[in-house]
């Protein structure tokens, strides 16, 4: 589902800095040769996330679902210089592109990528988080909330994409999925959590954006 007209949206990313030679090709490669080429976070929300960790400055980053890497490496561009970037993914299929791009990028030595199953590896991680993104298996949303509250800092933030979910969350006759349920379920749990400030950003197919009080 397109949420902005063509021109409308072409005039946006006109008007937003471009992305890296190295992005361009990692977004070329994806939708040339990987399935699902939508769950790249691609050209603006890209830009988006390199912004908010840019602002943040993180010194310690999750990531929860790392595809072939794009959002990742728009992440890691606002670590401290000591600064660290774990990121999580179950499908070991990818990582021909992701040692092509991610892992052989300038980041290659602040990134950390774990190939499993995330709710069995947060536990094992550190505290103290400055920045989560999440992205990943819509049922498990409210579950990965949990798993990383308290191991977020205070102050510290979570995001959370794709929390429009194509406007099923406010289309009654396309609400009966697993996933759109989910979805609905997570945004009424973060709404209601009084641990976190929250606003939906409607970039895209939305992002919920969280701060640890």
């Amino acid at each position: 589902m397109e949420f902005l007209p063509e021109a409308l949206d072409k005039y946006i990313q006109d008007h937003t800095q471009k992305e890296s030679e190295l992005l361009a090709n990692l977004n070329r490669e994806t939708w040339l040769k990987v399935m699902s080429p939508r769950m790249l976070s691609g050209h603006v929300q890209g830009r988006i996330l390199s912004m908010i960790s840019h602002m943040i400055q993180p010194e310690y980053i999750l990531e929860i679902g790392t595809y072939t890497g794009y959002s990742a490496l728009c992440l890691a561009e606002g670590l401290k210089p000591n600064g660290k970037l774990i990121t999580i993914d179950r499908n070991e299929e990818l990582m021909p592109i992701l040692e092509k791009y991610l892992l052989s990028s300038v980041f290659k030595d602040k990134i950390d990528l774990r190939i499993g199953n995330a709710v069995e590896i947060i536990p094992t991680l550190p505290d103290n988080i400055d920045l989560v993104f999440i992205d990943a298996d819509k049922p498990n949303y409210a579950n990965y909330f949990d798993l990383v509250i308290d191991k977020v800092r205070k102050g510290g933030f979570i995001m959370a994409d794709n929390v429009l979910w194509s406007g099923k969350v406010v289309d009654e006759n396309n609400q009966n999925d697993k996933s759109t349920q989910a979805i609905l379920g997570f945004n009424d749990k973060v709404q209601s959590d009084p641990r976190v400030e929250n606003v939906l950003l409607s970039d895209r197919d939305g992002i919920m954006v969280m701060r640890k009080i």
